[in-house]
């Protein structure tokens, strides 16, 4: 236990509340919770305090709210916008919710799941698997990141085109908020038109309004037929052109639909061992599209087939595989799924996490490189992702050869020029990551006036001291 810290009487308590396992505070018990995945933040706090259950919680957050103290709700610790990092000043507590992994109920008729903020975005998918349902969310880090910090971001992923991001799939919420009261609602219904919509807030305000500790997901029924394609295709218009074709054979069959450009793809197969193209030749652009459905005898393999068929023919499609087997599905899917720790081991990388139209992504495409690669000669472009929904990771690599530290200190212009892009498309500079502390400065001239306005009333009145996650999603006072 710290000697004398300012906080030293309110560690004392919550030490006494979490109990031996429940409180860290040697640095070198915290030190994987003070830096996020990215590396682009290391910050410091006064312990990280791990409650056993929603009790417990509240009454930290009680603790906390009397002596002033701050806090960083904190999931699986895979934000990609530093938005679990606490600040460098060590005054900030962690919240971990990484004890409080429990599944409550499974409901295979009402397709429900309850469970607690802590548990694995994989752990939930497993539970529902286990019940004959699916839980239809899917992102890269779900093996580490928690249910709390997937809705705290409204995590997107790769099935949003059909089944839309997880606030869609939130039917009810447990909410700690600032002062330690709990908000039980873990309701089960689909319909309840009972004022405003409470737990809507909390999905995507990263921590600042209320700790989430647990939520009633929808589940939909388990596919019994899938069918994956990776295809080589001549442009990001006919990437479009083939998602066209795809929306009017059987939208409700699509069930991924994503873009991954070439340079993208050799990082993969150059960095990530095992990874195999499964084409005869490499091209400039990619398209993985995967088709599912709960009916039996479908026949999405030859729905599949006739739609490659035709785009074949009509030259968007240049070349394609289908797979097989469950394992060349997966060698698929690792291709688009590697694509961020493939430009991690190439070197830095600037990451914008955008949308626009659906429409529009060839546009952003050819747009955003040029732009790019005018600001900085050398500079790679590496965009990849959702483009059924119209998000894409529009990351940037550094030239060969340049100095990373130099290449990752004009992040902003980097950043502020894709931008300058997307505001042209109508599109948003956070798609399904979130502001975090790396893009509060942006929310003025994208979100302010009103909006703005409405969302700093919103926080003042859940939080008036300013103690849940400060600095993250709205803009620091001046």
């Amino acid at each position: 236990m710290p000697h004398a810290t300012p906080h030293a009487a309110a560690l004392a308590e919550i030490a006494a509340i979490v109990g031996p396992r429940g409180l860290l505070t040697g640095p070198e018990d915290t030190a994987a919770y003070v830096e996020d995945w990215r590396r682009l933040y290391r910050g410091a706090t006064l312990g990280v305090a791990r409650p056993a259950n929603t009790a417990d919680l509240a009454a930290v957050m009680r603790v906390c709210h009397a002596a002033g103290v701050a806090v960083v709700p904190q999931g699986g610790n895979t934000s990609m916008v530093g938005g679990a990092t606490p600040s460098a000043d060590g005054q900030q507590l962690i919240i971990s919710l990484s004890r409080m992994q429990a599944i409550r109920a499974v409901d295979p008729v009402d397709l429900t799941l309850t469970l607690e903020a802590g548990a694995t975005l994989r752990a939930a998918q497993d539970a529902a698997a286990a019940a004959g349902c699916l839980l239809p969310l899917s992102i890269s880090s779900e093996g580490t990141a928690q249910i709390g910090g997937v809705l705290a971001t409204n995590a997107g992923g790769n099935n949003t085109v059909r089944y839309g991001n997880a606030r869609d799939l939130v039917l009810g919420l447990e909410v700690v908020l600032a002062d330690g009261q709990i908000w039980n609602g873990l309701r089960r219904l689909r319909k309840d038109n009972t004022g405003y919509c409470l737990r809507q807030l909390f999905v995507g305000a990263e921590g600042t309004l209320g700790i989430i500790t647990a939520a009633v997901l929808k589940l939909a029924p388990r596919p019994r037929e899938v069918a994956v394609a990776f295809c080589a295709v001549a442009s990001p218009e006919a990437a479009l052109a083939l998602f066209a074709r795809f929306q009017a054979q059987d939208p409700a069959a699509v069930q991924a639909f994503e873009y991954m450009s070439g340079l993208g793809t050799d990082f993969v197969l150059r960095h990530i061992p095992g990874a195999v193209l499964p084409l005869a030749a490499s091209a400039a652009h990619y398209v993985l599209v995967e088709l599912a459905t709960p009916r039996m005898n479908a026949g999405l393999r030859d729905s599949l087939e006739a739609v490659l068929e035709a785009a074949l023919e009509s030259g968007e499609v240049l070349d394609a595989a289908i797979a097989e087997s469950e394992a060349q599905r997966a060698a698929i899917w690792r291709l688009r799924e590697e694509h961020s720790e493939g430009q991690k081991r190439e070197g830095a990388s600037v990451k914008n996490d955008i949308s626009v139209p659906v429409s529009r992504v060839p546009e952003l495409i050819r747009l955003a490189t040029a732009a790019c690669e005018a600001l900085m000669p050398g500079i790679r472009a590496v965009p990849f992702g959702h483009m059924g929904d119209g998000n894409i990771h529009f990351n940037l690599e550094q030239p060969v050869g340049m100095d990373p530290a130099a290449f990752l200190a004009q992040d902003h212009a980097i950043m502020d020029t894709v931008n300058a892009v997307v505001r042209t498309l109508d599109g948003s500079f956070s798609a399904e990551h979130g502001v975090g502390q790396l893009k509060p400065y942006m929310m003025p001239e994208w979100r302010g006036g009103a909006e703005l306005a409405l969302m700093q009333a919103i926080k003042h009145a859940l939080d008036p001291a300013g103690l849940l996650n400060p600095g993250k999603v709205l803009p620091t006072a001046s």
